[in-house]
C-alpha cells in the first residue's frame, strides 16, 4: 500500500469532524494446496489488502472497514465512520491509548519473516509426500487428504496522535489426514505443523509418519466405566485446560464482573512452582509482535508467577474501565473496537516427563483429543468430550473414547501438575498436564 494512505486517511478523518482516529491496514498473500490419493484436489490462491478506520467524537466511537482502496471509497469510508460516530452511544472509556504507553522505535527484529516462495507444484509435492508417508504406516487404509500453504502478511497502525508501526510475517504449513482401521471399526487420526520460516517446517516424512502413528494408535477402543480417577493431558491438547484461565483474567469479563477468577488477582490460582509466561518478542514466534493492535508497548510478562495470578490481560478499555493501565494485550482485526489476547504464551515446563506423570499416577486416563468443552464463566463449572487411552501401572494399556471429563476448573487449577515435555508448537504451549481425581462419564 501507499505509505501515505493509512495517515492520509487519518487526517481526512479529522478534517471531517473526527477529534480523533486510527487506522489499520491488512495486506496478505497466500496459497494452499490439497491433494488426496496422491491427486490434486484444490488450490486457493489470496490476494488482499484491507483497511479498518476507528473514529472519536467525544466518548462516542465507530469502526467501519473496506477492501476496495479507491479514492471514492476511502472518502465514503470516513464520512461513515464520522456519521455513525455522531449517533453512536457515550462510552466513558473509549479513546486512544495514552501517547506515554506507546511502543517507540525503532521496533526489535523478531524474525517473523522468511522470503522463501513456494510454488504450487512444490507445495502439492510436499503434501502428496506427507500423504504417501502416512499410507505408508500399517493399518492406515484411507486418506482424508494432505495439505500445504504458504503465506505472506503485512500490519500497520497509524493514529491520529502520533503512532506509526508496522510489521511482516510469513507463514508456512503441512499437515496430512487419514484413517486407519482394525476389526472393521476406523478411526481419524492427524498430523499438521505451522511455522513462521520454511527451515522450522518438519519434514514431509516426519509428518505423514506420525500421522499414521496417531491413527493406528487410537484403534479399537473400549468404553470405560463411569468413576474417579486420574486424568492426564497430552500437551498437544493440554492449552486447552488452560485457556479458560485466559478466558478468567480477561480485563473485559473483570470489568463485568463474569469471570469465576474476578476476586483472585494476587492470589495462588496454580500449584507453587507453576509460570505462564507471555513473551511477545520469542524470535519467530506465531504470535510475536512489536506493539499491540493499539500501539501500546508491549513486555514480556509472568501471567503466573509461581503458581500466582500477577495481572488481568488489559487493552486500554478494560484498563480504563478497572482504574489500571493497559497491559499490552490489545487485540483487534479491521473492525470493531479490540478485544484482549496474549502473544506467545507458554507454561515453564516441570521436572517429569509424560511418562514419569504416567508412572506417578499409576492408572488413569490419558487425554490425546478434546471436543465440545462446555463451560460456565461465573463458577467455573468445566467439562469436555475426550478420547485417548487408558493406562495401567504406568503403561498405556488401551485406547477409549466416548469419555466426558468434567470439574470445577478452580479445584483443578489446585492440584495441577505439569510435565516436562513443552513443545513451542503455535502461540499458546503447554506441557502435559496431571490431574487425580477427575469426575469420569463413560458406558
Amino acid at each position: 500500500m501507499p505509505a501515505d494512505l493509512l495517515p492520509d486517511l487519518v487526517a481526512a478523518a479529522l478534517r471531517a469532524g473526527a477529534d480523533a482516529a486510527e487506522a489499520v491496514s491488512a495486506e496478505r498473500a497466500a496459497l494452499s494446496v490439497g491433494v488426496r490419493n496422491g491427486r490434486l484436489e484444490d488450490v486457493e490462491r489470496e490476494e488482499s489488502r484491507d483497511l479498518g478506520l476507528r473514529v472519536f467524537i467525544g466518548k462516542r466511537q465507530a469502526t467501519v472497514s473496506a477492501s476496495d482502496l479507491s479514492d471514492a471509497t476511502r472518502s465514503r469510508l470516513v464520512e461513515r465512520a464520522v456519521a455513525m460516530a455522531r449517533l453512536a452511544p457515550e462510552d466513558p472509556y473509549c479513546g486512544l491509548a495514552p501517547q506515554d504507553r506507546l511502543a517507540r522505535g525503532p521496533f526489535p527484529d523478531l524474525d517473523l519473516f522468511d522470503g522463501s516462495e513456494r510454488s504450487a507444484a512444490e507445495l502439492e509435492a510436499a503434501a502428496v509426500a506427507a500423504e504417501d508417508a502416512a499410507l505408508a504406516v500399517a493399518g492406515v487404509v484411507r486418506s482424508e487428504g494432505g495439505h500445504a500453504s504458504a503465506s505472506a502478511s503485512r500490519w500497520r497502525l497509524v493514529t491520529s496522535h502520533g503512532f506509526d508501526g508496522a510489521y511482516h510475517g510469513s507463514g508456512f504449513g503441512l499437515g496430512v489426514g487419514v484413517i486407519a482401521e482394525k476389526d472393521g471399526a476406523m478411526e481419524r487420526g492427524g498430523e499438521s505443523r505451522h511455522t513462521r520460516h520454511l527451515s522450522d517446517l518438519p519434514g514431509a516424512d516426519s509428518i505423514g509418519a506420525e500421522a499414521g502413528r496417531r491413527a493406528v494408535a487410537r484403534t479399537g477402543p473400549r468404553k470405560i466405566a463411569s468413576m474417579t480417577a486420574p486424568v492426564l493431558f497430552e500437551n498437544r491438547i493440554a492449552g486447552q485446560v488452560v485457556s479458560p484461565l485466559l478466558s478468567a483474567i480477561a480485563g473485559p469479563s473483570i470489568a463485568r464482573g463474569t469471570s469465576f477468577l474476578k476476586d483472585r488477582l494476587g492470589q495462588a490460582v496454580l500449584p507453587a512452582g507453576v509460570h505462564l509466561i507471555d513473551d511477545p518478542f520469542r524470535p519467530r514466534g506465531l504470535g510475536s509482535t512489536p506493539f499491540d493492535d493499539e500501539g501500546v508497548a508491549v513486555t514480556r510478562q509472568s501471567i503466573i508467577d509461581d503458581g500466582v495470578l500477577t495481572t488481568w490481560l488489559l487493552n486500554n478499555s478494560a484498563g480504563a474501565q478497572l482504574g489500571l493501565a493497559s497491559t499490552g494485550h490489545a487485540a483487534r482485526g479491521l473492525a470493531g473496537p479490540p478485544g484482549v489476547s496474549t502473544h506467545n504464551l507458554h507454561m515453564e515446563p516441570g521436572r517429569r516427563d509424560l511418562a514419569g506423570l504416567m508412572a506417578d499416577a499409576g492408572s488413569g486416563l490419558l487425554v490425546t483429543s478434546m471436543f465440545g468443552p462446555s463451560l460456565n464463566g461465573n463458577t467455573g463449572d468445566w467439562s469436555a468430550g475426550v478420547s485417548g487411552f487408558w493406562f495401567e501401572d504406568g503403561e498405556l494399556a488401551y485406547p477409549v473414547s466416548e469419555v466426558t471429563v468434567a470439574g470445577k476448573l478452580i479445584d483443578l487449577y489446585a492440584r495441577l501438575q505439569h510435565g516436562s515435555d513443552l513443545e513451542f508448537r503455535g502461540s499458546f504451549n503447554v506441557p502435559s498436564l496431571a490431574f487425580d481425581a477427575v469426575s469420569i462419564a463413560g458406558k
